[in-house]
């Protein structure tokens, strides 16, 4: 078969975790549907997927009524029921915010009100006293119990849906870059480094190259990716009774990343972290990964000069952090006093993919833009892991109703 007649009903590009729940809940609703998903690495989940901390989210801090607070309460239980038929082991450990500082009262009683207006039951303010009852080594003014929160490994959830979508007739394609769409009268050529796919509707979930291949068929788009990488820290095996679960500080109300926090993982490991440092590269894991293309794409940006100009306190903070481990222990040691330096090893890091306006705001909401037969999913930051299904079922809405 020649490259050019590879054909397909559906295309989607992007092979984390919402592109495969999308093609999942395609197939479930038309299950003799044609489909595949193209994808330019090697295997599922290489990106944001993979190197995320695991976290089940309640969807507490979203502002009610968003694309973020439904799909995230929605999809939470749709992600449970899934890993209950398909065995895959999770833990709803519930977690605890902790205020440190009277400073942060308000902010913590507009995220339990967030909870209570999103639906969430069981929440509970506490005093200083009764956060130790559920992290009996944590310390602060007050605290706010989630019980809704839980633990995964998404990489596990990913291979399921990889082996369903593919046990149910649809085709993965990796090493396939996509370079062009083109949209035709009778349909959608879209072409990678390797073939060329023929379909009649596209859908791009491209994570950290979202706004580049969006960029493909919307020439003008007024959104731009800019990278944030977050690093962590592991507790020491014989240090790990510090954390029982979660421990979260109150986040900047102003800045769309949660702040360094406490995380047991279902493998039992417990990291510390992450911070949110401006990358030099979009798939920059380390320090020192550079990209002279991805660096001008974010630092010409008119959006991003106006975010440094808002920001640029916070972020010389976050790059300090990053280099010196006494600031990051500090960091934490407000919420842990007893965590020390030498209780930490180097753990992994991932990237976010953060939409960013030409108006120089930080996108907080999930964007989609389509147009026609083709829809390109723009920003899909956390909680989009546990939103996953929701969202997958949302889009097929939109094609099949």
């Amino acid at each position: 078969m020649s490259p050019s007649n590879i054909k397909y009903d559906m295309v989607i590009a992007g092979a984390g975790i919402v592109g495969l729940a999308t093609a999942y809940k395609i197939l479930e609703k038309n299950p003799h549907f044609s489909i595949c998903i193209i994808e330019k690495e090697t295997k599922v989940a290489a990106h944001q997927t993979g190197n995320n901390s695991g976290v089940i989210h309640s969807g507490i801090y979203y502002k009610p009524g968003s694309l973020k607070a439904v799909n995230c309460r929605k999809g939470r239980k749709m992600l449970l029921e899934f890993c209950d038929e398909n065995e895959i082991p999770y833990d709803i450990c519930g977690k605890v915010i902790v205020a440190t500082s009277p400073d942060e009262f308000p902010s913590l009683y507009n995220i339990y009100n967030r909870g209570i207006e999103n639906g969430l039951e069981g929440l509970k303010l506490l005093t200083g006293e009764e956060i130790k009852k559920y992290e009996p080594h944590a310390e602060g003014l007050k605290g706010l119990h989630v019980p809704q929160t839980g633990i995964i490994d998404y990489k596990v959830v990913c291979k399921k849906l990889a082996e369903i979508v593919e046990e149910k007739g649809g085709t993965i394609w990796f090493n396939n870059r996509v370079e062009k769409i083109i949209a035709k009268s009778d349909g959608i050529e879209v072409i990678t480094n390797r073939n060329v796919f023929t379909t009649k509707n596209l859908i791009t979930c491209c994570g950290l190259q979202s706004d580049r291949i969006a960029k493909l068929t919307n020439p003008d788009l007024k959104i731009k990716i800019i990278p944030f990488r977050g690093e962590y820290y592991t507790i020491k095996k014989h240090r790990r009774e510090l954390v029982k679960n979660l421990i979260y500080p109150v986040p900047d109300p102003l800045f769309p990343f949660l702040g360094v926090h406490f995380t047991r993982m279902i493998d039992g490991k417990v990291e510390a972290g992450p911070n949110a440092v401006f990358a030099f590269a979009r798939e920059g894991y380390n320090k020192f990964d550079f990209d002279i293309r991805d660096l001008a794409d974010s630092i010409f940006w008119k959006g991003f000069l106006k975010i440094a100009s808002k920001y640029w306190k916070t972020g010389i903070g976050e790059f300090y952090r990053s280099y010196s481990k006494p600031a990051f222990t500090k960091a934490l040691q407000r919420m842990l006093p007893e965590i020390q330096e030498s209780d930490l090893d180097i753990g992994g890091s991932g990237i976010r993919a953060q939409a960013c306006s030409s108006e120089g705001e930080l996108i907080d909401d999930f964007l989609f833009i389509e147009n026609k037969n083709i829809l390109h999913i723009i920003n899909a930051p956390s909680p989009a892991a546990t939103s996953c299904l929701s969202i997958g079922e949302t889009i097929t809405q939109k094609f099949f109703g």
